[in-house]
């Protein structure tokens, strides 16, 4: 596999944890405001995803998902997390350590792939300027 099929690979599974992991948070969370600002992010995550899906087929590249066991592992650990403190602010750290690990996998896999086609490097950089906003954005619900 070549680096912009890696690359695209990657934004594609990043965006599809953040699609899987927000569709399920937003029908635990309880308060309307955040539940609210969960959509808008679940939105943006998906259209990241839609875009990487349609770059990749463009490019004649196979999508590669999430394993199903990444998926079944991620959804009990948010049961498991969620189990005892449904709060916003503890739901907004799950999702600030897990934008945080994104942030540091986009910047690394940024300079890997620098050489990647530019319509792949835009939304590269569009998913982590996302992850760092979200970051931001969180920090007003701990």
């Amino acid at each position: 596999m070549n680096g912009n099929a890696e690359l695209l690979n990657f934004i594609y599974q990043n965006s599809q944890m953040g699609v899987d992991t927000l569709k399920q948070l937003i029908g635990i969370a309880e308060d309307d405001d955040f539940k609210s600002h969960l959509e808008s992010q679940y939105n943006e995550y998906n259209e990241i995803h839609t875009a990487a899906k349609k770059l990749l087929n463009d490019n004649g590249y196979d999508e590669k998902g999430i394993s199903a066991l990444d998926k079944i592992r991620t959804y009990l650990m948010i049961n498991i997390q969620t189990l005892t403190d449904k709060t916003a602010s503890h739901i907004s750290e799950m999702l600030i350590i897990g934008s945080n690990m994104g942030i540091i996998n986009a910047v690394k896999n940024l300079r890997k792939y620098k050489n990647a086609e530019s319509d792949i490097l835009s939304l590269m950089e569009r998913l982590l300027k996302f992850e760092e906003d979200n970051v931001q954005q969180l920090k007003k619900f701990l």
